[in-house]
């Protein structure tokens, strides 16, 4: 559960690194680029433990990777209907069901 909750905020970060500035245009590439390495680096202070800790308890280098990708497109949802202010379609939703088909079939015994 540690490993999860580590990831969940590390993406918060992750995210808003990646996409704050899409929604102010006026602003210097070279400056998004540094506030985003700066918010990043809290990301990896988060992402690089929650990895450790994962595989220290069982999960393989697999499953950790399409854990953090199914908390990356709950969060980043959620950012881009609230900050981004864009429409949640129902294709979204289904391209989401048979990300979590994939993720069946990774964690299947």
């Amino acid at each position: 559960m540690r490993t999860i909750s580590l990831l969940f905020f590390s993406n918060i970060f992750m995210t808003f690194a990646w996409y704050w500035h899409l929604k102010d245009k006026g602003i210097p590439i070279w400056k998004a680029i540094i506030i985003s390495w700066g918010i990043a680096f809290f990301e990896y202070c988060l992402t690089v433990p929650a990895n450790r800790i994962g595989f220290a308890s069982g999960f393989n280098g697999f499953q950790l990777k399409i854990i953090q990708e199914i908390i990356t497109l709950v969060i980043f949802s959620f950012f881009a209907v609230l900050y981004l202010k864009e429409p949640f379609h129902w294709k979204y939703l289904v391209s989401f069901a048979f990300i979590l088909g994939a993720v069946y079939f990774a964690f299947r015994k």
